[in-house]
């Protein structure tokens, strides 16, 4: 295996009282870092825990009150863990779930923590995915730590980066190129990715690329109107993307795309564009062809598993 390829992680999640709903607890075999992952009702079950009276960073995430559809978090840190994100949570009344990172043999000092809270922050301002709580931004230039130990820490978010999506937050995943780099012409920032389109009836159209996971709508993509069909499940999410400005008026019965949008599937997608749900994975076909994406989809795994 060459510097440059990607290998597998072993992931362990464990159920503390036998409930996927209760207390759990997230390793990564190999590391020492340490997550237990609650709701409000098994809030006392985490802070009970020996582990968490530890120092380390702690996340407190739920529903944005601003923002329909939106996720908010809130970031800290502590020399007990168990403490501080008590006081966090009486202070805040959006979160669902609790988040705690210590380590199993208890080596983060409070200067490894604090620079922990200030690199988590930054990264998911950065990445732009969540509401931050948090009314500041740490200065991590201030967080002075022997270098060695920046790396170790740097090492420890990298681990970070891998289980929190694991476990329900993706906070620190970076926006796709097609998002992000919108200064350069949508040719240029997909040339390495498939192009998907929506050719409807009534004359609307869309184009969309999948990266990483996440299906992109591009800008200058149309969406039907109201069509008067019953409301569907992605009703209030598309009068949030009206009211942010990313759907915009264009003609009489039409909306435009003013900015590239990411979607969690192609499904979520198609029922914007076409204003009721859909599937799809057969709604959205290869650009300039009739295959559709549930087809190309089959064609690429059959491929892979003719390489292999």
């Amino acid at each position: 295996m060459s510097a440059g390829d990607t290998f597998g992680r072993t992931i362990q999640l464990f159920l503390v009282d036998g409930k996927p709903t209760g207390l759990r607890k997230a390793t990564i075999h190999g590391w020492t870092g340490l997550l237990f992952v609650s709701g409000a009702s098994a809030f006392g079950d985490l802070t009970a825990r020996e582990e968490v009276d530890r120092t380390g960073v702690y996340i407190l995430s739920g529903p944005d009150p601003e923002k329909a559809g939106a996720t908010r978090v809130y970031i800290g840190s502590g020399n007990s863990v168990a403490e501080r994100i008590k006081q966090s949570a009486l202070k805040r009344d959006f979160w669902e779930t609790a988040i705690t990172v210590t380590t199993s043999d208890d080596d983060l000092s409070k200067g490894h923590a604090e620079y922990l809270e200030a690199r988590l922050i930054e990264l998911t301002s950065q990445a732009g995915r969540v509401t931050l709580d948090n009314g500041t931004q740490p200065d991590t230039s201030r967080r002075r730590l022997p270098e060695a130990d920046v790396a170790n820490m740097e090492q420890f978010l990298a681990n970070l980066r891998i289980i929190l999506p694991v476990i329900g937050l993706d906070m620190l995943k970076p926006q796709p190129r097609a998002v992000t780099q919108t200064a350069k012409p949508v040719e240029e920032r997909t040339t390495v990715d498939v192009q998907f389109e929506i050719h409807h009836k009534s004359g609307v159209q869309a184009t969309a690329v999948e990266e990483d996971g996440e299906f992109i709508v591009l800008e200058g993509s149309e969406a039907r109107r109201e069509t008067g069909y019953t409301s569907h499940s992605y009703s209030e999410l598309k009068e949030k993307l009206i009211a942010d400005g990313v759907l915009s008026e264009h003609g009489s019965d039409k909306l435009r795309f003013s900015k590239p949008w990411s979607f969690k599937s192609p499904s979520a997608a198609a029922a914007i564009v076409l204003d009721r749900s859909s599937n799809g994975r057969i709604e959205w076909k290869v650009k300039g062809s009739k295959q559709t994406y549930h087809d190309w989809q089959q064609a690429q795994a059959a491929k892979q598993e003719a390489a292999q």
